[in-house]
């Protein structure tokens, strides 16, 4: 436990010198919450709210990228090789880099929560508790995806394709940039085998119904089972050395971290539950937004009323 939290505490320390986590942790997704809240949701509470999930799910995402480069680098590097010689395993090393990287995810999550708050005015926090546990196991997963990145490509070239390849249809097939209910069925139910669609529509029901955590237990169960398994494989296939390179065979044993969600996206294909939710929660952010646009119009169209005498004052 000593060595874990040592190695946690220099992580962070690292982690904070690091320009890539300074992008990934910091530029990245504060640019998405303005966009989004700002721009798409153009700064309606109702909207923001609705859109606040999403821009939560693509925070939490974002971490395996920086996570899985980091360690890349630090074996390239050589520098994984000076901890092999202390009394320090894989699940300390690999353990170390989740907790390091939750460390440094939940204060902007917080700022973000905050700022909804304050700037856009998103009074539908009252589920906080929900959120926080939501947001926790999604960093651990995504993390934990990225330390299977990281213990399966060889180089740093490797690691930049195969996260291209994992975060295109994270964002842009699970309703995290554009509303899964906008998606034509086909689309929609590919999104249903992807980790990233339960995260984002658990905290979108989270944020808009306050829904609660044991309301989310298929989402919060099925992530957790894929953080435990993809953590686990990525223990057996660490290495130390730049020169030990992982064989082909050895790949395919990533293919096993698939299986919770491919279950689920084949459950969830014949219930229908997910999709129903994001149409229902699409539905009462359009009835809800035309309301609002309504009313911050209506003072306008109050003052140009016809004077009730029908004289013409304008002479």
């Amino acid at each position: 436990m000593n060595h874990l939290m040592t190695l946690t505490a220099m992580r962070v320390r690292l982690a904070l010198r690091n320009k890539m986590f300074f992008f990934f942790s910091i530029v990245m997704p504060f640019g998405f919450f303005f966009l989004w809240l700002g721009v798409f949701a153009k700064g309606i509470p109702v909207a923001c709210a609705f859109y606040l999930g999403p821009v939560l799910a693509l925070n939490v995402m974002g971490s395996f990228w920086g996570l899985s480069a980091t360690l890349v680098m630090f074996r390239e590097q050589g520098i994984l090789r000076r901890f092999h010689v202390a009394p320090v395993t894989a699940a300390d090393m690999l353990g170390s880099s989740v907790i390091a990287n939750f460390a440094l995810t939940l204060p902007t999550v917080f700022a973000e929560l905050i700022l909804a708050r304050l700037v856009f005015h998103v009074h539908t926090l009252s589920s906080l508790p929900g959120i926080l546990l939501l947001v926790a196991v999604g960093t651990v997963s995504f993390g934990s995806l990225g330390l299977v990145v990281a213990s399966i490509t060889n180089t740093m070239q490797e690691t930049q394709v195969l996260n291209q390849l994992l975060w295109l249809p994270l964002i842009f097939l699970s309703g995290a940039t554009l509303p899964l209910a906008y998606l034509n069925t086909t689309v929609q139910r590919v999104g249903l085998f992807l980790p990233a669609t339960y995260l984002v529509n658990a905290l979108q029901q989270t944020i808009v119904y306050s829904a609660t955590p044991a309301s989310r237990y298929v989402e919060i169960v099925s992530l957790t089972s894929w953080a435990l398994l993809t953590f686990f494989l990525s223990v057996q296939l660490f290495r130390w050395e730049p020169e030990a390179k992982i064989g082909r065979k050895a790949k395919f044993y990533v293919a096993a971290t698939a299986i919770p969600f491919i279950l689920l996206g084949i459950w969830e294909a014949k219930n229908g539950r997910v999709i129903a939710e994001e149409n229902r929660a699409q539905q009462k952010f359009d009835r809800l937004a035309e309301l609002d646009q309504s009313a911050q119009s209506a003072p306008k169209n109050e003052g140009a009323k016809p004077d009730p005498s029908g004289k013409d004052y304008s002479h």
